[in-house]
């Protein structure tokens, strides 16, 4: 009997991701020197790939990668786009993968100067403008990206803050996911990276800063008193060995997200179980930031009333978003999941070779 039961609760958040590394499970390459530190493993993997990127191998990413979210139980994404060689447009090419499969998004690209310099970052701010005021569908939103404060100069950042002004939106950043963005901001004669955002007028209430791996207790509170977000990434931030956010548990506005692992938020919850468990951190105050997802979501989009049932195995049986229902029986109703599963397959290995190409 115990087979027979369901269980039904909100479908999961995931507040912090990167959509455009769908393909990565299909075989993408190892460097061909092992990556050292944190700077390498995106120089030399994560910046390759995004650079590799053009519209076709995008919408097979983005859809792969949605399709999955939601046989996950993954009702709403918060996404970090980068893709430096097809900007013009990527937001698009997302928006649509969402609009087709039923999910909810909030899509932004992520600006910066590290392949063109302030040209570049123009180009993703100007993105992120045209897509906040031209798109009309209903469970996406636009707001407006930093990739991180120490791959763009000040004046970029005081751009993005005033774009936010300008939108009445909020911005989407990394800050502090490793030691080197710590000492970037003090060569550049601030306290920290927050301390920098916030002294270039780019953080309004509700914006979204990525892992905060290494803020200090003051800087944690100093971003909760200006109603900004933190968002936990513990599978990734193991994975990359960039240190645990030790001082998160002085704020109570922290959700959690996959910065690009896949959107299965039952295992970056265990992560986080664990994680916090190694680190001495209070396994209650760890879990609410499973939770604190759809406070961030609401803020942003509005209420949201989806619904996740999962079997007596745990497995997702049943996912309404909108009213819509998007997996039933466990099979995915708005495409065909295994379809897109072939096309991604199939364009995978021009992403690759593209990225062997790329010095």
């Amino acid at each position: 009997m115990a087979a027979d039961r369901r269980l039904s609760a909100r479908g999961f958040v995931n507040a912090h991701t990167h959509i455009y590394s769908g393909l990565a499970p299909f075989g993408m390459p190892a460097p061909e020197r092992a990556p050292e530190n944190f700077v390498q493993i995106l120089g030399r993997i994560w910046w390759r790939l995004d650079r590799a990127l053009d519209e076709a191998s995008l919408r097979a990413s983005a859809r792969l990668y949605l399709a999955e979210a939601l046989l996950h139980g993954t009702t709403t994404l918060i996404d970090h786009h980068e893709s430096p060689n097809f900007i013009d447009g990527s937001l698009d090419v997302i928006a649509e993968a969402c609009d087709e499969l039923g999910i909810r998004a909030v899509l932004c690209f992520g600006a910066t100067e590290r392949n063109g310099g302030r040209d570049e970052a123009r180009r993703g701010l100007a993105e992120c403008r045209r897509f906040i005021k031209a798109n009309t569908r209903p469970l996406v939103k636009g707001i407006v990206g930093l990739h991180a404060p120490f791959t763009v100069s000040d004046e970029t950042i005081r751009e993005a803050g005033s774009l936010c002004a300008e939108l009445a939106t909020v911005l989407h950043v990394h800050v502090a996911e490793d030691r080197v963005e710590v000492d970037d901001a003090i060569g550049r004669h601030y306290a920290g990276p927050f301390n920098r955002l916030r002294a270039l007028d780019a953080v309004p209430d509700g914006s979204i800063l990525a892992h905060g791996v290494h803020l200090g207790d003051a800087e944690v509170r100093e971003t909760d008193q200006c109603g900004c977000w933190i968002v936990q990434n513990p599978r990734s931030n193991r994975n990359n060995g960039v240190g645990y956010p030790r001082a998160l548990g002085c704020s109570m506005r922290v959700a959690l997200g996959t910065d690009g692992f896949p959107s299965d938020m039952r295992a970056e919850v265990a992560a986080l179980v664990d994680e916090s468990a190694r680190h001495g951190e209070d396994r209650g105050v760890a879990l609410g930031r499973a939770d604190a997802g759809h406070v961030l979501a609401a803020e942003l989009s509005g209420p949201i009333d989806d619904l996740c049932e999962f079997d007596g195995s745990g497995h997702v049986s049943r996912l309404t978003i909108g009213g819509r229902v998007v997996v039933r029986n466990g099979t995915l109703q708005t495409g065909d999941a295994e379809e897109i599963r072939r096309q991604a397959r199939e364009i995978a290995p021009g992403v690759w070779r593209r990225m062997a190409d790329i010095t």
